[in-house]
């Protein structure tokens, strides 16, 4: 089963940009490109940007029970050793409105 992960987001410029992450033997490899552009961009070392992103990516599917934590936790130890961090999604208490 191809395990790739796919989204949107805008530059700051204000061009769409699409990424790609698709994981093969263990190994993520996640290229993008902007809207308008003929290739894409294979990146050796991901934008840390890119990794939080796909981050939330990988949490949404495996609070689903579409994937499994491993990849999660994988991805949490690229961004952690490359200095960065993520932020959990908060959880409002329906009970505090």
């Amino acid at each position: 089963m191809r395990n790739l992960h796919v989204w949107k987001t805008t530059t700051e410029e204000g061009e769409k940009r699409e990424v790609r992450a698709e994981k093969f033997s263990k190994k993520w490899r996640l290229q993008a490109k902007v809207k308008g552009e003929d290739r894409w961009t294979y990146y050796d070392e991901p934008l840390l940007a890119d990794l939080i992103e796909l981050r939330g990516v990988l949490f949404r599917k495996y609070q689903r029970k579409h994937l499994s934590f491993e990849d999660v936790a994988a991805i949490e130890k690229l961004i952690t050793d490359r200095g960065g961090t993520w932020e959990e999604p908060s959880e409002e208490d329906p009970a505090d409105e």
